[in-house]
């Protein structure tokens, strides 16, 4: 297994993230997929979000008490220590999105910068602008001259400039029934803005997964993903309208209506995802009409302009006939591209305007038929071929998120669909990795322009054994090369493009996120990409985190594991991303055994190594993680001292029941076999097997102290899974802690309850690992 080497780490994630910072507090990822094991001094190992904290200094703390309203003058000490150091690491900017313009006087680019920052006191996480000017000096050096100061988008749910970059929409989705607001911006003022009735659509989506907003060619037209208008509810009425009460019957109450199914985890009461388009001249706004009611749709793209005057919107849809599964996090859910024509006709402006069309006139055509999978599709600039990832081993295994596949189609410019051509695969599933060759893909997103100058090579964000890392790939000849440094053992995160340059991110453990200038040096097929470190006020963080992040260091370790098949021999980290499909499956229907054995192997060699004390190992996880963690403080009563799980999986049998994933449970029981046997009534012989491969099942063997760190809205592993074992924890006397977070989901990302999780978890562990 790989494992990152560290040196007196002071705390971190139990999120295994591409942009993991030294912190307490966690930067929940979009796609939720990243699994990194690590060794600290005090060390910790990463696995599916499990971390194993590895003491090798005696604590200096005095004997610790738990926090309470009464706290003696040692105990509020350190409470207060700790809390201030944990808000310094709290306070760290993240940087989401960028964009670069043309300055149109030749001098340099202009770049927008998106970053956000937990607002404690608010507890929300604040929206930032920061622009600057790019002036590539020479080859070797490159300057960024950053506005003095960033501005804060206050409200804002989407940014997204035009193609040309001469217009910025700007969505505010509102808290209540208010309209929805669509901003267009100029260089210098705000043009015009528009107010959509919820009547209209609900909020637009901006969670990016069904997030979709597109703008067309002329940038007069903008597609986007928005929820369904309210269904009508049924009045129910004691009787007649009295007099003078005309605003509102007070003898009259609105019903509820039928009951809807929705996706699950933080979709919660959100309808169905739809299609709308905005005219930006008029602000009419229509729905797309011929799309099925029972596909949700998402990730919208204008297709390439066609003679005549039918232009074509393609996007991802998720047919749901039955019953909606969990969709976040969730890759294996079956999609796949459509394609649906929008009428227009020219103005007297000579605009290209929408025009009113009935849906039997716009037949929607399914552009993957023969996949089960297809998401993120995005044109070359020629428009000559559609690029899209798929999923297809997940949908196919059951598994949450598998190796991804790169696929192109042939665009037919003339609309004529009937000729067009089979896909074509571009990445294919890598089974089994060589060495330190690649791996396979590994992708949560595509940037909406990808594409370097050529017009056939786009550049993407994928895991490569346990660094994310920037890849080229050739969508015509299929040719693939890493970019990033090979002996960085750093992730990174592509950014934007400036021009055929690239702004990327990169962090480490040890490491805060720093921005990083590529540029490739020699010819075509000759060279190599060199980068660059760029001075950033985003990266700039208090001296005491600079001094502590200092004296720290990490390198990757590979830890055999025993018994592992021939094919397996030279793979590490068996259940995760970035390895390889066939070492990714090998955990299916090996949960709570395998990867357990793995953990335990690792953290054995590391004290073979004296990297770590033996008496001072806590853990720490959540979800999945919390599931490794409850096992392994059953399976391995004497190996911890503490112990810390957030909405950590305890009960199969129970969660099955419960949670808006029941085909996972069986999946994650039985193999791949489990995604056909999935049924919404388990037997008495399912239910065995789930406890069986439950972490309760060893409930009896448990001494460690654990806190559990639980969010009440949780959909993905109710909250009832944690009350139930720590409830059974008290029962036998293990001492336990446990706080609840009323308004918070699987995540617990709300600032406040994720600082206050992740400081009573410092302060469990300070108590134990005295």
């Amino acid at each position: 297994m790989e494992r990152a080497l560290l040196s007196n780490v002071i705390a971190t994630s139990d999120w295994c993230a591409n942009q993991l910072l030294p912190r307490i507090s966690p930067s929940f990822l979009s796609r939720h997929r990243h699994t990194r094991f690590t060794v600290a001094k005090p060390a910790y190992f990463s696995y599916k979000r499990l971390s194993v904290f590895l003491a090798m200094d005696a604590s200096k703390a005095a004997p610790a008490k738990q926090v309470s309203s009464v706290l003696d003058a040692t105990a509020e000490e350190e409470y207060a220590s700790l809390s201030k150091l944990l808000q310094d690491f709290t306070n760290i900017s993240s940087i989401d999105k960028a964009w670069t313009f043309n300055s149109g006087n030749g001098n340099g680019t202009q770049a927008m910068f998106s970053i956000s920052q937990p607002n404690l006191l608010a507890n929300k996480r604040k929206k930032f602008m920061l622009s600057t000017v790019i002036s590539k000096e020479n080859e070797n050096s490159v300057t960024f001259q950053w506005a003095p100061f960033p501005v804060e988008m206050t409200g804002a749910s989407a940014v997204v400039p035009s193609p040309s970059g001469s217009k910025l929409l700007v969505v505010r989705n509102p808290e209540n029934e208010s309209p929805i607001q669509f901003e267009l911006w100029s260089q210098s003022q705000l043009e015009k803005e528009f107010h959509v009735p919820q009547t209209v659509h609900g909020s637009v989506y901006a969670d990016g997964w069904f997030e979709g907003i597109s703008w067309n060619s002329d940038e007069t037209l903008i597609a986007y993903v928005a929820e369904e208008p309210s269904p009508s509810k049924p009045t129910f009425s004691l009787g007649s309208t009295k007099g003078g009460s005309s605003d509102k019957d007070c003898n009259s109450w609105k019903g509820q209506g039928d009951w809807e199914e929705d996706w699950g985890e933080t979709y919660a009461g959100k309808r169905q995802p739809s299609l709308f388009v905005i005219n930006i001249n008029s602000g009419e706004v229509q729905a797309v009409k011929g799309i099925p009611k029972s596909l949700s749709v998402g990730q919208v793209v204008w297709a390439p302009l066609n003679e005549g005057l039918h232009q074509y919107l393609v996007f991802v849809g998720w047919s749901s006939e039955t019953r909606k599964l969990g969709i976040k996090y969730c890759y294996n859910r079956p999609c796949a591209l459509y394609a649906v024509r929008v009428s227009l006709y020219k103005s007297e402006a000579s605009e290209l305007e929408l025009k009113e069309s009935s849906s039997e006139d716009l037949p929607v055509v399914n552009l993957t038929e023969s996949i089960s999978s297809a998401f993120f599709p995005r044109f070359s600039p020629d428009g000559k071929f559609l690029v899209f990832l798929s999923a297809k081993s997940s949908v196919d295994s059951g598994a949450h998120s598998a190796t991804d596949s790169l696929h192109r189609i042939d665009w037919p410019t003339d609309g004529n669909f009937s000729s067009l051509e089979k896909i074509v695969d571009v990445i294919p599933v890598v089974q089994c990795a060589e060495g330190d060759c690649f791996p396979g893909l590994y992708s949560s997103s595509i940037l909406s322009n990808p594409w370097l100058s050529d017009g056939c090579t786009m550049l993407l964000s994928s895991i490569w054994g346990s660094s994310q890392v920037i890849i080229s790939v050739n969508v015509s000849s299929g040719e693939l090369l890493r970019i990033t440094p090979a002996e960085s053992n750093f992730s990174w995160s592509l950014l934007t493009l400036d021009g055929d340059n690239i702004i990327a991110v990169s962090s480490s453990p040890v490491d805060v996120p720093q921005v990083k200038y590529g540029y490739f040096v020699g010819k075509a097929n000759k060279g190599t990409w060199s980068w660059l470190n760029v001075s950033s006020p985003i990266s700039r963080c208090p001296e005491k985190v600079k001094s502590l992040l200092s004296s720290r260091q990490f390198s990757i370790m590979k830890i055999p594991v025993k018994g592992v098949s021939a094919n397996l021999t030279k793979v590490y980290l068996r259940g995760s991303l970035g390895f390889g499909e066939e070492a990714l499956q090998s955990l299916p229907g090996k949960v709570g055994s395998q990867d357990v054995n793995d953990v335990l192997t690792a953290i054995d060699h590391v004290i073979d190594m004296g990297l770590a004390n033996p008496s001072k190992v806590t853990v720490v996880g959540g979800s999945h993680g919390g599931f490794l963690t409850t096992h392994l403080i059953g399976q391995a009563p004497d190996k911890f001292v503490a112990a810390a799980a957030r909405n950590p999986l305890c009960n199969l049998a129970l969660m099955v029941g419960t949670t808006d994933i029941p085909d996972w449970c069986y999946v994650e029981s039985y193999g791949s076999k489990g995604k056909d046997s999935f049924t919404e009534s388990p037997s008495v012989e399912d239910l065995t097997r789930f406890h069986s491969k439950s972490p309760i099942s060893h409930i009896s063997k448990v001494k460690t102290p654990t806190i559990f760190l639980l969010g009440a809205q949780d959909l993905r592993v109710p909250v009832s899974n944690g009350l139930q074992y720590a409830r059974a924890l008290r029962e036998k006397g293990v001492e336990t802690k446990v706080i609840v977070f009323p308004n918070d989901v699987h995540g617990i990302e709300r600032p406040q309850s994720d600082f206050e999780s992740f400081l009573n978890i410092g302060l469990w562990f300070k108590k134990y690992c005295k």
